[in-house]
């Protein structure tokens, strides 16, 4: 992978933005895109697009969430202590121990802290860890020292920034949808430095906000944009580590490739489309299946107005809503080229209605 482009990686993954605080993961976006794209604009829900040939009446709309989970100051005690709450799906025993950072009037340094084990009973030590249960520890000795640099309602986020690791893998919190929003970059990246694209067609690359809440943003979004065919791009869950049953979750490897999903989500006339760009980029990729409409941002996108036909692509990952989530970088070029291919194929006269 290019030197930029893990430059934009980095930053993307190290820009705190739980949601409902996405600024700084927007101000990547927009800083990066604006290099390139014909214009970038944003809405009152704090979207970012990022556009190439906005006049064009064939809209794509692409969607990946820049928003990550984490926490919330909900209460400041006596004692200095910070009590919080999750922003998106957490797994309560993974907070415990952890490093976090506080993002109050400035960033602070804080840990997770909870009762030590030798001090449980042993009633207690066989039950599992809760949130509400935990505190974050910034070494205030006061409810006073700590509201001198923290205000209720301030967000955190774990500790844990971007590393490469052996081969071409790299960990980082937050590539849940962070590694989303960089191949959706590139993909634009790619075409208007690369050219291909239909002079009629226009590509509207939105930054979403608020998808860890219920794919909030991309709503407003899809409205405006009124896109003709969309594509959500979001992590999925890589099958290949001890512990998970292939049979119930299907086979997702890293380094297999850039991955397809198939179900009713999904408009068939995009899926065809999107084995076809795979096949002509050459890209080998694997198909996931969701039986139902998925928890993404494509979700929410195909309802949108009166209809989108949507797909949805990613990459697998490991430990998802972790701070240490694990990806493929090779996945990542290649989703990024399939996005690309996938529009360069759409025209106008393309019909979606999948019974024509």
């Amino acid at each position: 992978m290019e030197l930029i482009s893990i430059d934009l990686l980095r930053a993307l993954t190290e820009a705190p933005s739980p949601s409902g605080s996405e600024t700084p993961a927007g101000r990547v976006y927009r800083e990066y895109t604006q290099g390139f794209a014909d214009l970038v604009t944003s809405d009152v829900m704090g979207n970012i697009a990022a556009v190439i040939n906005p006049d064009a009446t064939t809209r794509i709309m692409l969607a990946a969430h820049m928003d990550e989970i984490g926490f919330v100051i909900h209460f400041i005690g006596e004692d200095g202590l910070l009590h919080f709450g999750g922003i998106g799906g957490h797994n309560d025993v993974i907070p415990v121990g952890q490093r976090v950072w506080v993002h109050g009037k400035e960033r602070l340094p804080g840990v997770v802290g909870t009762q030590a084990y030798h001090l449980l009973d042993p009633a207690e030590q066989s039950k599992r860890p809760q949130i509400k249960n935990l505190w974050i520890d910034i070494g205030a000795s006061s409810r006073a020292a700590a509201e001198a640099v923290v205000e209720v309602g301030d967000s955190v986020t774990f500790q844990h920034e971007f590393h490469p690791l052996l081969c071409d893998r790299a960990t980082a919190r937050a590539f849940d949808n962070k590694a989303g929003v960089f191949i959706m970059a590139e993909a634009i990246r790619l075409l208007k430095q690369r050219g291909g694209l239909h002079p009629e067609v226009g590509v509207h690359a939105v930054a979403t906000v608020q998808e860890e809440l219920g794919s909030r943003g991309v709503q407003a979004a899809t409205f405006g944009i009124k896109p003709t065919t969309g594509l959500g791009i979001d992590m999925e869950h890589a099958i290949d580590y001890p512990g998970i049953e292939q049979r119930q979750h299907g086979r997702l490897a890293l380094g297999n490739g850039p991955t397809i999903c198939r179900g009713p989500n999904i408009n068939p006339v995009v899926l065809e489309l999107l084995i076809a760009a795979a096949h002509e980029e050459n890209i080998a990729y694997q198909m996931s299946v969701y039986p139902k409409a998925t928890p993404t941002d494509a979700g929410a996108m195909q309802v949108g107005r009166a209809g989108v036909a949507t797909g949805l692509v990613g990459v697998p990952i490991r430990y998802m809503h972790t701070p240490c989530e694990v990806l493929s970088l090779t996945d990542l070029e290649n989703c990024a080229r399939l996005v690309a291919g996938y529009c360069r194929l759409i025209t106008p006269q393309i019909d979606f209605r999948p019974l024509v």
